[in-house]
């Protein structure tokens, strides 16, 4: 299956992991600066690899060579464009997050995916933590019983010069704030674990410490679900002096999980009404990871490759991907309107923040 990246920056490097991880051919990678394709391949010995073509437009890419997947990993404001080219031309996508940064895109990278039948992905990838997978298999099996609350907390750190580095971070077109871009993660977990299906958002968000940027570094929200629960959501760059927790807490009738760790991959509670043996043996479970992205990237593009070949949805499609933007842009316009905002969401992007701070 030949594979081409768009995007060599900072996330580069879990896609080009996964990519050999899954023994894809690839054919191209894609950067409008040069810099950027050389220094990756070169982390991966890929350099003096003449068969992996190099390329600035990726139209041209696209045009030159028969892809069947390509990795989305640039700046957020474009991805709905390159995505949405790569899906009318039946190539495969997987999308970084945000999928997209208004809904209008969202809802017409799923429509026109479907129409094509082409495969695609949002890079939710801590849904492959185990220590996720092991949360969602009990909330499956009804193990919580009826659901009380749940909450994620993403404390982090994000100084000036992770911003200095790329100019398009922090930015109200390119990428939103703390909220879209640190937190969008957990806040897909909490929502996929929660039953989906919300019914209004209320938020607050604020720029505190990071005066030279457009959007916020600190929002919190709380969440009213369908089915009765309720969720809140604390996501900030503002923590000192470095990432502190990505933590996950579920509240049910008969069990209790807080999965805590950098990136929601460690155990450090698990509580059940129906103890097993088992269930001893996930208690403190710790997955190492070498960065806050954590290990999921090879597992996610593992299922996509299957998808493709069994002409299903990926586990994590482009739905999960809209679900996650509508969380984060109902709490924008929540704070735009200082009103609590219902869902479903219409017509509302990070671009119509500009001003707010």
């Amino acid at each position: 299956m030949k594979y081409a990246l768009i995007g060599c920056g900072r996330i580069a490097t879990n896609h080009i992991c996964a990519v050999t991880n899954n023994h894809l051919e690839l054919a191209a990678v894609c950067d409008v600066c040069p810099e950027h394709m050389e220094n990756l391949l070169k982390k991966h010995g890929l350099e003096k690899d003449a068969s992996i073509k190099r390329y600035k437009d990726y139209k041209l890419m696209i045009e030159e060579n028969q892809i069947d997947l390509v990795g989305i990993a640039t700046e957020s404001g474009v991805h709905a464009e390159i995505a949405l080219y790569c899906i009318d031309r039946g190539i495969h996508v997987i999308i970084e997050k945000p999928m997209a940064m208004n809904m209008t895109d969202a809802e017409e990278i799923i429509k026109r995916s479907e129409e094509k039948g082409v495969v695609v992905s949002a890079c939710h990838q801590n849904r492959f933590n185990i220590a996720v997978k092991e949360t969602r298999e009990a909330l499956e099996s009804g193990r919580f019983g009826r659901l009380s609350h749940g909450s994620i907390n993403v404390r982090w750190n994000r100084n000036q010069d992770y911003y200095t580095q790329a100019p398009w971070r922090g930015t109200w077109a390119q990428d939103g704030g703390a909220l879209m871009n640190q937190c969008i993660h957990g806040i897909d977990l909490l929502r996929w674990m929660m039953g989906d299906e919300v019914e209004e958002v209320y938020g607050q968000t604020r720029q505190q410490f990071h005066d030279y940027l457009e959007a916020e570094d600190i929002g919190m929200a709380v969440v009213k679900f369908k089915n009765g629960a309720i969720g809140t959501i604390e996501g900030t760059t503002n923590v000192y002096p470095h990432n502190l927790e990505e933590t996950l807490y579920i509240f049910g009738e008969n069990g209790t999980v807080k999965l805590g760790g950098k990136s929601t991959n460690n155990i450090d509670v698990w509580d059940f009404a129906d103890e097993s043996k088992e269930d001893q043996k996930k208690k403190g479970l710790e997955e190492e990871t070498s960065n806050v992205y954590g290990n999921g990237h090879t597992s996610l593009y593992a299922d996509v490759i299957k998808a493709i070949e069994d002409g299903r949805k990926p586990y994590v499609d482009a739905v999960a991907g809209r679900n996650a933007l509508e969380m984060v842009l109902a709490i924008y316009k929540s704070q735009k309107t200082g009103q609590p905002v219902k869902l479903p969401l219409k017509d509302f992007g990070s671009i119509d923040m500009q001003g707010e701070f």
